[in-house]
């Protein structure tokens, strides 16, 4: 049955993702001759110097990162990108979408806004509709060197230097505007408001500061036993999970107690198990 609705879910989650991808490359971008980054920007550029249809393309071209997904990720993981992938063809060649605005810059920002949202949704579901992620995974994980991060962003370069070259330099800018709005939107969706950041707290008064921490905020703190590099005095360590919109509360906490606490704070890319959520009330 959790098996039932899990996957119902996730089935849910890529339609939305593939009407508003659609909605993104149909309503807003391919009337004013525009691209996104990745994969679909190399199916949406093919298929504005050849004339073959995009939702031709899309699957096409995606064909050899799903079957990568399916080696390399899961049998689960490739046939649900292979269905999202083609429901996003079939949709771009059945559904008619409204030429939205014909200004370039609202063009590339809401056309963008639509097809981040779209993907991410997908991802969200656990598929892609956009192969790009699943080549810089496997390139990263051969390299002592590149990132995912890296390899997407090589690709994005090489995509929009050959933009300036086929579209001219102001579509290509807008483009680039388009991406920049569409990898924000996705990063929104996929980590959404809670997109969880890890607190490191070195203070003398690490007690008071973990229980307070723990009270009023309902988060797990785990600690850490250290000590001072250069006295060699033993020092607890607090370390903490929290999201973006806790941050100022630990933070507030903290110098309360401590003003002269070092505080260390950075992004997560994932997180799962222990106290995320508030099970703990004052």
């Amino acid at each position: 049955m959790k098996l039932f609705f899990r996957e119902t879910q996730n089935a849910a989650l890529i339609v939305m993702g593939i009407f508003s991808a659609a909605y993104g490359i149909h309503g807003f971008l391919l009337s004013s001759d525009l691209i996104d980054g990745g994969v679909t920007g190399i199916s949406m550029l093919i298929a504005q110097t050849s004339k073959l249809p995009l939702a031709l393309l899309l699957p096409v071209i995606n064909v050899p990162f799903v079957v990568l997904g399916y080696r390399h990720v899961g049998r689960p993981f490739a046939i649900r990108s292979a269905l999202g992938i083609a429901g996003l063809a079939a949709v771009l060649a059945t559904v008619h979408f409204p030429d939205m605005t014909s200004d370039l810059v609202l063009t590339s920002v809401f056309g963008g806004i639509f097809l981040g949202a779209g993907i991410g949704l997908a991802i969200r579901g656990g598929a892609v509709l956009d192969g790009t992620e699943i080549a810089a995974l496997l390139i990263s994980k051969r390299s002592s060197i590149l990132r995912v991060g890296d390899v997407i962003l090589g690709l994005n370069v090489v995509i929009f230097v050959v933009a300036i070259w086929v579209l001219g330099v102001d579509k290509a800018l807008y483009s680039i505007l388009t991406y920049v709005a569409a990898s924000r939107t996705l990063d929104f969706v996929i980590n959404g408001i809670e997109e969880y950041t890890a607190v490191i707290i070195v203070s003398p008064e690490s007690n008071a500061i973990r229980e307070s921490i723990t009270w009023k905020l309902g988060r797990g703190v785990t600690v850490y036993k250290g000590e001072g590099g250069v006295s060699g005095a033993p020092q607890d360590i607090l370390y903490c999970v929290v999201t973006r919109l806790e941050i100022g509360g630990v933070k507030s906490i903290v110098r309360d107690i401590d003003p002269a606490a070092f505080v260390v704070t950075h992004s997560l890319s994932d997180v799962d198990g222990g106290v995320l959520k508030r099970g703990i009330h004052h």
